[in-house]
């Protein structure tokens, strides 16, 4: 059984701030996955992102939760400021292009320096294989070989379009049920280590 403090921090850790980081290689839609869920718009030209923040209140399986976004570069200029970003972040959203086999292959990259950063292979990630809507002729990275390596990884996978609306919301909510989980991990653990209180006795003269 939960301790009141460990119910209080359950309540904020369910509802409270949550900081996702979106990674991933250049042009792979990035921005236009964050803003359609910010703004329901959708970037029809590429504007190379330095670091964009954005802050959104939603609803996921009933409970609200304040979603700080970042929308990083993908540019190889910037890769120095991923680590930063890694440590931060509570959960992460790794983005492809599936008509890009580079953008699919960088993410090995990213997730390795991810282990590294946080010395934990435990982190709540969301896997999504971005420009689903462009059909097979421009594929280059099938949906098998997606779920293939969210599987690997221990992460949910899907297959998105920001401009059609695929599963363009779904990401951000399934990040933040992966945040949730995390904590509350973390929380259950915390409480086994907690000394347990002695039984109160009453000694009768």
């Amino acid at each position: 059984r939960y301790s009141i403090y460990c119910i209080y921090i359950y309540i904020y850790i369910m509802s409270g701030n949550m900081l996702i980081y979106v990674l991933g290689g250049g042009g792979v839609g990035k921005s236009a996955l964050t803003l359609r869920l910010v703004t329901d718009n959708f970037a029809e030209h590429y504007d190379p992102t330095i670091e964009d923040s954005y802050r959104k209140q939603i609803k996921v399986d009933g409970i609200p939760a304040t979603v700080d976004i970042v929308d990083t570069a993908g540019q190889e200029e910037f890769n120095a400021m991923r680590d930063s970003w890694i440590r931060n972040g509570k959960g992460f959203l790794l983005v492809y292009s599936i008509t890009n086999r580079g953008s699919f292959e960088e993410l090995e990259t990213i997730m390795d320096e991810m282990t590294r950063a946080r010395d934990d292979d435990n982190i709540p990630i969301v896997l999504a294989g971005n420009k689903c809507d462009l059909g097979e002729t421009e594929r280059e990275v099938t949906a098998e070989e997606g779920k293939a390596l969210a599987e690997q990884w221990g992460v949910p996978f899907f297959e998105t379009s920001a401009k059609t609306k695929i599963n363009d919301h779904e990401v951000f909510y399934e990040i933040v049920r992966e945040i949730r989980k995390f904590e509350e991990e973390k929380l259950k653990e915390k409480e086994e280590e907690m000394p347990k209180k002695k039984p109160f006795k009453c000694n009768i003269l």
